[in-house]
């Protein structure tokens, strides 16, 4: 078995766990006490994009939008995830026009915004790569959307675990739900229409 056969493996492994995980904890409620039923993920961020700006959660505000976390020496989970979600968008036509996706990379050591760029440049446009400036600020936005990652050490280098949902928000800023690559694309692009309905 060859060292890349071997690597991809482990990532899906990986990603089965972290998936599982994350259900797990996407279930629980907002706040317990007050027994609101709202998955509490989503929080306040301001992170740099791959062209230069500084987003915030407040700017997002008034229209749904998604967050992807991954990274561009991703071998297959992130550029399968990124071509879908364009296929998606591109189905959802001029209702879809301004809904926006937000590749948030938990690689920033390597993941430069020059590389973004040109990584996100084969996927639809309204696809905007964010960069954390330093790993606490990755672990704060990680944690307000109950995102896991790791650091996994390979033969050639190292790869990331991360995990593998789109987050869907909507303009309030309030968790909507997830797309997975394991779904339909007739199921992922409904829940699009029911998000973009939703307002």
């Amino acid at each position: 078995m060859n060292a890349l056969k071997l690597v991809r493996l482990t990532a899906w492994g990986a990603i089965t766990v972290i998936t599982a995980a994350l259900l797990y904890v996407l279930l629980s409620p907002r706040d317990a006490e007050q027994g609101t039923g709202v998955a509490a993920v989503g929080g306040p961020f301001r992170l740099a994009t791959h062209d230069g700006r500084v987003i915030s959660n407040e700017d997002l505000k008034g229209r749904p939008f998604a967050l992807f976390f991954g990274f561009t020496h991703c071998p297959d989970i992130c550029p399968t995830s990124m071509l879908e979600i364009t296929n998606d968008m591109n189905a959802l036509g001029a209702a879809g026009r301004d809904f926006r996706v937000y590749f948030v990379t938990v690689d920033p050591a390597r993941d430069t915004a020059e590389l973004l760029k040109d990584y996100l440049g084969s996927f639809d446009p309204r696809i905007l790569g964010l960069i954390p400036k330093d790993e606490a600020e990755l672990a704060n936005i990680a944690r307000a959307y109950r995102a896991i990652y790791r650091k996994v050490e390979t033969p050639s280098g190292y790869t990331m675990d991360h995990t593998a949902s789109i987050y869907l928000m909507d303009g309030k800023g309030q968790f909507f739900g997830t797309l997975d690559s394991l779904e339909t694309p007739e199921t992922r692009q409904a829940k699009l229409k029911r998000l973009l309905a939703r307002g």
